[in-house]
């Protein structure tokens, strides 16, 4: 599909309102994905590999996102687009905190800000751009119970134990151990505890 068939509506796409919103969507992700993997670093260095590996697995696909977004300006290409926006300031000193940060900021772009954006695009006839924002706006909402879940469990230290028996993957090299803890080290690679992740929730989230 051609970039004149995404940006035919009811107005000018080049005096809309569709194409500031994309443009804010865009700086959001950008921002999103540049936070998540600042948050990654934080993680490993309190030595939760688990949960940096959750934040840049986010981080990448923010950037699939902002992608989507800016491809979607591409007729106007050369241009300078001018918007005001709003974007969070999460410079919290632990990872829980990093967490807690993204789950709001998640939850806010799937029930307020690409709700919006995706009803104004479908009042300005842009159809097309305005199911992106509805599509991407459900995947925000996986990203923020997705980081809810991982706050809960740090939160209430059970990140690497159980109340009972379950099954762990090592993320270095797959090793699966049966155990109502996590262990300190894997038997395998030697790699530590916060490598360890619940079978159930490889890749990042409960089946």
């Amino acid at each position: 599909m051609t970039a004149e068939n995404f940006t035919q509506g009811n107005v000018d796409f080049a005096k809309s309102q569709t194409r500031e919103n994309l443009m804010r969507a865009f700086a959001g992700e950008s921002q999103a994905r540049n936070r998540y993997t600042f948050a990654a670093s934080l993680a490993k260095k309190e030595g939760l590999t688990v949960v940096s590996q959750v934040f840049a697995f986010t981080a990448a696909q923010e950037q699939a996102h902002a992608k989507v977004f800016y491809n979607l300006l591409k007729e106007l290409s050369g241009q300078t687009i001018e918007v005001d926006g709003t974007y969070p300031v999460d410079l919290y000193p632990d990872t829980l905190g990093q967490l807690r940060a993204a789950q709001h900021n998640e939850y806010q772009e799937f029930e307020h800000d690409y709700a919006e954006f995706g009803r104004i695009a479908r009042q300005e006839g842009f159809e097309v751009i305005g199911g992106r924002f509805e599509m991407i706006a459900q995947i925000e909402k996986t990203h923020g119970d997705r980081f809810g879940l991982f706050a809960d469990l740090l939160e209430g230290k059970k990140l690497f134990a159980d109340g009972e028996e379950t099954v762990w993957m090592c993320l270095n090299c797959g090793e699966l151990i049966r155990a109502s803890q996590a262990p300190a080290l894997c038997p395998v690679c030697s790699h530590d505890q916060g490598h360890f992740i619940r079978l159930e929730m490889a890749p990042f989230t409960r089946n």
